[in-house]
């Protein structure tokens, strides 16, 4: 990769563009109102934007000057969307996120839950967008945008429906008897899924071939478990006092859950260094991990 693209990839470059991007999307959301007002706060609540900062990197690794901005906005819409739904008293019951109120303490259930309904729309909208920008010719791409745009559709359904992020909270709520198996169902689910769509999209829009798609998706799947368990070790005493059992390191104990992370973060940079995806960025985004896994063990 050129020294102009590795500077463009910088993870914290990255996460200020995304910010820029989901500030100037609120006016997609037609007028001001209240429901509008909910969106705007509920994406602009602050975050890692981890999951939209993948899209981008993976775009940029293929190094084809691909834009896949519209797509990294999507994915993070429709992680906003889950977030808001997972706070409902009807589900997680949480009175917070991020430091702030939880949208429906703020603006109450019925809003909260239309809101969380309006993300998940735009975030298809903005797959659309991204394939039109083949249609219209702007990107120079050797595989039809018809096809790209059904199959990053169809991996978005996949990820968010009840094989994915919506069955992973059915099992948070009403979780089988709890081992490793069932720990593995759940974190794919509800975590992994997401991860899965942000490789995803950022291998089709970046010009990936469609033919790489079980690579991309295995890639995913380590880094997404080694993320979950990086984050259950964090929510530990937090999830003690909620009572939450679905943790890994409650079901799994400490040591083998940091047994478990390690082996996951192995895999993912072994698996990305085969494909030839190991860009500087993505070894950044690994030692930032490892490192909150650290601090927190200590």
């Amino acid at each position: 990769m050129t020294t102009q693209v590795l500077a463009k990839s910088s993870f914290f470059f990255l996460r200020d563009r995304i910010e820029q991007d989901i500030a100037r999307s609120i006016v997609d959301f037609g007028p001001k109102t209240k429901l509008r007002d909910a969106c705007e706060y509920a994406l602009l609540s602050g975050g890692k934007r981890l999951r939209p900062i993948i899209v981008m990197l993976m775009a940029e690794a293929l190094d084809r000057e691909l834009p896949a901005h519209p797509s990294a906005l999507a994915i993070e819409f429709f992680h906003t969307a889950s977030l808001i739904a997972d706070d409902l008293p009807c589900m997680d019951n949480d009175d917070e996120r991020r430091s702030k109120p939880a949208l429906h303490k703020v603006y109450g259930e019925s809003i909260a839950l239309l809101a969380s309904y309006a993300l998940i729309c735009a975030g298809f909208r903005k797959i659309y967008e991204n394939a039109e920008l083949m249609k219209e010719g702007k990107i120079p791409y050797n595989q039809r945008a018809d096809l790209v745009c059904t199959v990053a559709l169809e991996s978005a359904t996949s990820c968010a429906g009840i094989l994915g992020a919506t069955g992973g909270q059915f099992l948070d709520l009403f979780p089988p008897p709890l081992n490793l198996e069932t720990l593995r169902e759940v974190i794919y689910k509800k975590t992994v899924t997401l991860f899965e769509g942000s490789f995803v999209l950022g291998w089709l829009f970046g010009g990936g071939d469609l033919s790489g798609l079980d690579k991309i998706k295995k890639v995913a799947y380590h880094l997404g478990m080694a993320f979950q368990i990086a984050d259950d070790i964090s929510d530990t005493c937090q999830d003690d006092q909620s009572r939450r059992e679905l943790n890994s390191v409650k079901v799994l104990g400490k040591e083998r859950s940091v047994a478990l992370f390690h082996h996951e973060m192995e895999q993912f940079r072994h698996s990305m260094s085969s494909l030839g995806l190991l860009t500087p960025s993505f070894e950044k985004m690994g030692e930032l991990l490892a490192k909150q896994v650290q601090n927190d063990l200590y």
